[in-house]
């Protein structure tokens, strides 16, 4: 896993959360969705554990 500064977790998640929403828009296949929340809650956690 690699290391991102506060800013670039910031960035990353919010990306991910958008690319999320989207593939719920768009009512994508659920394997898809699964691997943006999957995605989006890796990110988090980072966040959580670099204590930022």
């Amino acid at each position: 896993m690699e290391k991102l500064t506060r800013d670039e977790l910031i960035v990353r998640i919010e990306s991910a959360r958008k690319k999320l929403n989207q593939s719920i828009d768009e009512k994508r296949r659920y394997e898809e969705i699964y691997q943006d929340s999957v995605r989006l809650d890796e990110l988090i956690e980072q966040y959580i554990v670099a204590g930022v």
